[in-house]
């Protein structure tokens, strides 16, 4: 019995556990959920929640719409991806992956996942943040459960054919720029490698020291003219 429990924990077949907060840290019936939501007491990494903000879904003063095209809110967004992501790894250390929703629904809209290299990291990013402010808002933030980010999007979104839309209750990820994926991951690589011990190719060779027959046995081959 407690095998096939712990074999359906999160799951679907879960009747105790959400198995929507288990994948995505979020739920959209939050406190209301008629199922547990287990919040995880360590974890490597941490949501940040509703913290980006769509700039066309802002307003001006006069109460119209805020009207971006594709680039311009491209650079926005990259522009925010890369201040928080650079603050986060600066003050609290090295992450390996940050991934933001563009989903439209209460519970996942702006929020943004980080996960930490190391869980010590992740529980002193917590504890900072929540006594900090972003762009005049109080930061919410606390440890998620996600670990792996390919159970928690939606497939469809990312074929092209979510018919949900923002709606979606599994994660649509909003992608940053190609130059700005390689300019804050490629320096990652460039620290792993410099971390990491050297190659067999890079290792000076070692001579095995012969044995007294084979020293005696050389000997004799060069006496005799033998190679």
């Amino acid at each position: 019995m407690a095998e096939y429990l712990a074999s359906i924990f999160g799951t679907e077949k879960d009747k105790v556990n959400c198995s929507f907060y288990f994948k995505i840290g979020a739920c959209r019936h939050g406190e209301n959920c008629s199922r547990l939501h287990n919040k995880p007491t360590f974890s490597q990494t941490i949501m940040i929640i509703n913290i980006y903000h769509n700039p066309n879904m802002g307003m001006t003063a006069d109460g119209s719409h805020i009207m971006m095209d594709d680039t311009q809110v491209q650079e926005h967004y990259d522009e925010f991806f890369e201040e928080v992501f650079t603050e986060l790894e600066e003050k609290y250390g090295e992450i390996e992956e940050m991934n933001v929703c563009d989903n439209l629904g209460d519970h996942l809209v702006g929020n943004v996942y980080a996960k930490f290299r190391r869980e010590e990291d992740a529980a002193k990013a917590v504890e900072n943040l929540n006594d900090r402010w972003f762009n005049g808002s109080p930061i919410r933030a606390e440890l998620s459960p996600v670990t792996d980010f390919r159970e928690a999007c939606c497939r469809q979104y990312e074929l092209g054919e979510c018919t949900r839309g923002g709606f979606c209750n599994f994660m649509h990820l909003k992608p940053i720029s190609r130059e700005l994926r390689r300019r804050l991951y490629g320096r990652k690589k460039q620290r792993s490698r410099s971390r990491s011990p050297p190659t067999r190719r890079d290792r000076s060779p070692r001579r095995r020291s012969r044995s007294p027959r084979e020293r005696r046995r050389s000997r004799e081959r060069g006496r005799s003219g033998r190679y």
